[in-house]
């Protein structure tokens, strides 16, 4: 099988290594970001805000930092708005503070406001024109759904026949406006641009944990069990995924993934493995 090696991509500068990591990310204009805090969470207790850094590293490496005040969530994602703001949202809404679920912060790292976008929230990107795109796991029904950032639901997927049950939102893609997503129970793949109905392609790639696309192509990323670091490339027809070859994903050096976070965007899946202070990236336009 072949192999394909990541290529390094941003790197936290060592200045912050000794911050604990939260939770990190790669925007729709290729920024990468940390959320950065004194030391880890523990489970149970730290209920109260506290204080949080976001580094920014650019392409080129330029780096940037900016302080957020009263960060409500201990198990987080994070993205960067268009107008430099940031948003910060748990995985869980628990009844009590669900208000406080997703946390918007303006550029200087001040909160303007809080919403909620439900339960079991396995993917939030943000996309170009600044709307939250956010895909659940299976304790929540309700599969992908839109957001603008000031908490206005805009899409659902319950609202796009074709599709199947949504149960899991396995991968989920957000480029331009656009989002790809490839969810659990049948696995299609999905393609959903504002304004356009949904685009359903049967598909028969089991698994998958990231998609990226370009010019009718698509690669799948990940898998079950052995399979965690297989890609299958495949064709796009207006129906269908035609499934081609399969390789073997590697770290930069060749060694084998293990755990790790990835993020889709367009052509891109960005890895990131322990100890979270790297990105690489896979590029299927190359």
């Amino acid at each position: 099988m072949q192999k394909t090696a990541l290529a390094p991509y941003a790197r936290l500068p060592r200045a912050h290594h000794g911050r604990h990591v939260l939770t990190s990310t790669v925007d729709a204009f290729g920024t990468a970001h940390w959320l950065l805090a004194d030391r880890a969470p523990r489970p149970g207790r730290d209920l109260r805000p506290f204080d949080a850094l976001v580094v920014s590293v650019h392409d080129g490496g330029d780096a940037e930092v900016t302080a957020l005040s009263a960060v409500r969530t201990r198990w987080p994602h994070l993205d960067r708005l268009p107008d430099g703001g940031f948003v910060v949202a748990s995985a869980r809404a628990r009844r009590a503070d669900e208000r406080h679920q997703v946390q918007v912060f303006d550029r200087l790292g001040r909160e303007t406001r809080s919403f909620t976008v439900g339960d079991a929230v396995e993917h939030l990107l943000v996309d170009a024109t600044g709307d939250l795109w956010v895909g659940h796991f299976d304790e929540n029904p309700d599969g992908i759904r839109r957001w603008s950032a000031a908490g206005e639901l805009r899409w659902a997927s319950d609202d796009a026949p074709g599709a199947g049950w949504i149960m899991d939102c396995y991968a989920l893609n957000v480029s331009g406006s656009t989002a790809w997503a490839c969810p659990y129970t049948d696995f299609p793949l999905l393609e959903i641009a504002p304004g356009r109905p949904m685009k359903v392609r049967s598909n028969t790639v089991r698994g998958a944990k990231a998609v990226a696309v370009h010019e009718g192509w698509v690669a799948f990323v990940g898998g079950y069990g052995e399979e965690q670091d297989r890609i299958v490339y495949g064709g796009l027809t207006e129906t269908s995924v035609e499934v081609g070859g399969t390789g073997l994903l590697t770290a930069p050096d060749g060694a084998p993934l293990g755990r790790r976070r990835v993020v889709g965007r367009g052509s891109r899946v960005y890895v990131q493995t322990e100890p979270f202070t790297d990105w690489g990236v896979f590029d299927l336009s190359g």
